[in-house]
């Protein structure tokens, strides 16, 4: 039975983005995070799920003696790259979460962004580490401009729960690999979603990594821009946070990065904003 609360939600878009790493514990992401969206859909709120791969993609290179580099958060992804990556997050990641949704009894339509077109983007090119440093060619990855929300609403509409990795069509039917932190956050702007929730294995951005009591509860652009400059937002959490900044600030989406400490924690991030995670203000 879904919580009280949630019923002035009916009706609503929710955007939820799942770390590769958490669809490797099927059982967990089942009885904490899958239980939450359980209750959501129960309250007639709108859902659609984002999930990366990243950890399944290293481990799947690693094995087949191919080099992982990142540049600014990036995986640089040349064709056999691509490669990995169709396998990792369209095959495994995915089906790990079709696995869970169905433990949770979330009726989860698993796909990625190539399907039927539905998240359309082009070509990044290069970008720099730091401004300092030279720019690195990207190869095969993308920038998401374009979602088909008519889709997603049809889907919805049938009562499911599209599940989405972040592999996106080139505009020829080409796949690009797309941050996850970045699709889910175009997708929050498409939709014009209520909530954006981040979740991944840390509860928020912190202060120091290793203290999870130095959670920040509530960062805007300008704080932000001082903890990247001061290293302290880098590698893999600043395509996550300017992707929160970024809808926050164009779609007025309430937007929180948290755990799943508590299971329950997008319940309690909904219901009592700032007690769990980071919360963003444009």
């Amino acid at each position: 039975m879904s919580e009280a609360f949630l019923e002035s939600h009916r009706g609503q878009w929710f955007v939820v983005k799942i770390g590769g790493e958490l669809a490797m514990d099927k059982q967990g992401l089942a009885y904490s995070l899958g239980m939450c969206l359980g209750q959501m859909l129960e309250a007639g709120i709108r859902l659609v799920v984002v999930h990366g791969g990243g950890p399944q993609a290293t481990a799947l290179s690693r094995r087949l003696g191919l080099k992982t580099q990142h540049v600014a958060g990036q995986r640089i992804t040349d064709e056999a790259t691509m490669e990995v990556i169709k396998m990792a997050l369209a095959g495994q990641a995915s089906s790990d979460l079709a696995s869970a949704m169905r433990m949770a009894k979330v009726p989860a339509l698993c796909l990625s962004g190539l399907s039927a077109g539905l998240v359309q983007a082009k070509r990044l090119g290069s970008i720099a580490e730091t401004p300092q440093a030279p720019p690195v060619d990207l190869g095969f990855v993308g920038r998401v401009h374009w979602v088909d929300t008519a889709l997603l609403e049809k889907l919805s509409g049938l009562g499911l729960v599209p599940v989405l990795s972040s592999l996106a069509d080139d505009g020829q039917g080409g796949p690009l690999n797309v941050n996850a932190d970045s699709l889910a956050a175009q997708l929050a702007k498409s939709l014009k979603a209520q909530y954006l929730f981040l979740v991944s294995n840390v509860p928020g951005v912190l202060e120091e990594v290793e203290k999870p009591q130095s959670r920040y509860a509530h960062l805007n652009g300008a704080q932000v821009a001082k903890l990247m400059a001061s290293q302290k937002i880098y590698g893999g959490m600043v395509p996550k946070v300017e992707g929160a900044l970024l809808a926050a600030r164009e779609s007025q989406t309430h937007v929180c990065l948290l755990g799943l400490s508590p299971p329950n924690s997008l319940l309690e991030a909904l219901k009592h904003p700032g007690s769990i995670g980071t919360t963003f203000e444009a």
